[in-house]
């Protein structure tokens, strides 16, 4: 420990040394083996840490592969819930649909604040609503355990007395869909709730089951679902990312498939999950990335300085990437010598 110390107490560290090779030579050690086992123990200083955080990591590792490897989902959705990892959250939901999980949106009718499990069924929590306040969402979960399920969007907003803003982000994430009603028929419900309704909170006897207004026949694009999703989850669900992209190119080959074309330059379709940067010995910068292709599945990339040049990243999303498939220690890597960002299809509502 004192070794790995950049400011320590020299006159103490230089007794420690003498009393190293003192107890040695007392116990019959030659001076050259004591030598080199001081040089492999000041070799290893920087990278050495303590017995007690060594054993506690191994049972921890231990206890999150068994968990990884034989209860997946459940680790998956207790990762995200921690709000841990090193990833932004889409890429752990990625990774619980990849394993066999079902994505389903926020339900005030299932859901949970945190992102809950059923079966194979992961509802996401309304924690991951933007915009949405907790204590709402304490307070009609709260109402939802004492008085039952709740029919409608009217249902909903007179038993929790409910502030319309807070209700539309409800509806825009698909928390109303068992309805089976358009969501821009439960956003004109809402806001006539906010006109009409009564001044007293009193919880009603009866649901009479009437809608509202005769209204025309709304029709929400999965496209503008998915832009909802986007905004106020930070991911859509109900399509991927690939599902909105302007062009129906999927790359000319998958991530499993690298291994296949070694030394070629196929062009690969990925969205962006990190970036390592590193400095060369010759001060430029380069980047290690890593992506997800269509199928969900990983796949690694190399960006040396002279490409970064003229095709530099340009925040998250998706990017057509060209370059050469090379391998090392039996894991495929492509080095980009081209890339470029990859737009969306804009959203019809703002059309």
């Amino acid at each position: 420990r004192m070794m790995s110390r950049k400011r320590r107490d020299e006159d103490a560290f230089q007794s420690l040394v003498q009393r190293f090779f003192d107890n040695c030579r007392e116990r019959g050690y030659p001076d050259s083996l004591a030598r080199e086992i001081w040089r492999q123990i000041e070799s290893f200083a920087g990278y050495s840490f303590s017995k007690a955080h060594s054993a506690s990591y191994a049972v921890e590792s231990y206890q999150s592969l068994f968990m990884k490897a034989y209860y997946p989902l459940e680790f998956q959705v207790a990762v995200i819930n921690n709000f841990g990892g090193y990833y932004n959250t889409w890429v752990y939901f990625n990774e619980a649909r990849r394993q066999g999980a079902v994505l389903h949106l926020p339900c005030v009718n299932k859901g949970q604040y945190q992102t809950s499990l059923e079966g194979r069924v992961i509802i996401v929590g309304f924690v991951h609503i933007q915009g949405l306040e907790a204590d709402f969402v304490h307070r009609f979960l709260e109402e939802r355990r004492k008085q039952g399920s709740y029919a409608s969007v009217a249902d909903f907003m007179h038993r929790t007395d409910s502030k319309v803003e807070q209700t539309v982000l409800l509806i825009r994430c698909g928390a109303f869909s068992f309805t089976n009603r358009d969501k821009a028929l439960l956003l004109w419900e809402a806001y006539s709730m906010r006109q009409n309704r009564s001044a007293t909170t009193t919880p009603m006897l009866f649901n009479s089951g009437r809608d509202v207004e005769t209204l025309p026949d709304f029709k929400t694009l999965p496209l503008e679902h998915a832009y909802d999703e986007l905004e106020l989850l930070g991911f859509p669900i109900t399509l991927s990312c690939f599902d909105m992209l302007q062009t129906r190119f999927r790359g000319e080959i998958y991530a499993e498939q690298m291994m296949s074309h070694l030394g070629e330059s196929p062009r690969m379709l990925g969205q962006l999950v990190t970036l390592k940067p590193i400095h060369t010995a010759k001060g430029e910068l380069m980047y290690f990335a890593t992506f997800v292709d269509v199928r969900g599945d990983f796949f690694d990339t190399v960006h040396f300085s002279e490409s970064l040049r003229d095709y530099p990243f340009r925040g998250h999303g998706i990017y057509l990437l060209k370059g050469k498939i090379v391998e090392e220690f039996g894991y495929p890597t492509m080095e980009v010598e081209k890339m470029a960002k990859m737009p969306y299809q804009p959203n019809p509502r703002s059309l």
